[in-house]
């Protein structure tokens, strides 16, 4: 047995890095831990953190291919995040032009979610958790 204790990071690549740095740090808030240029690879490489804890790597790389995201395809379909209001997260990214999907419900948690993309096509998910 590996004894995996949790998920370390996620991976992304982004095709237009100002672009995405913004989103994901402006837009959505995540902190940055740690911005590199590798000159050898053109290549940005961005340590995001929600909460204080490490969870995004996001990479430039000059020319990445498109990713296939509609309809559905192999690979990682989405990432998702949680949040405790989902109308305000709503309100909030619609403030900030981001267009979100209209509310679903999960037919076996009976929690509430929405779909959004990131500035790449990514999808990513609010999904409502209730407080404690």
């Amino acid at each position: 047995m590996l004894n995996l204790k949790s998920i370390h990071h996620i991976a992304m690549i982004c095709s237009d890095y100002p672009v995405s740095k913004k989103f994901y740090t402006e837009i959505l808030g995540l902190e940055i831990i740690r911005e590199v240029y590798r000159a050898e690879r053109n290549s940005y490489k961005l340590d995001l953190a929600l909460n204080g804890k490490y969870i995004i790597e996001l990479f430039s790389f000059p020319d990445p291919p498109e990713r296939v995201s509609q309809p559905e395809a192999t690979g990682l379909r989405h990432l998702a995040f949680e949040v405790e209001d989902l109308e305000k997260a709503i309100e909030e990214l619609n403030s900030k032009n981001v267009q979100t999907e209209p509310i679903r419900t999960d037919e076996f948690t009976r929690k509430r979610f929405t779909f959004f993309a990131d500035p790449d096509g990514l999808p990513l998910e609010l999904y409502e958790i209730e407080l404690t």
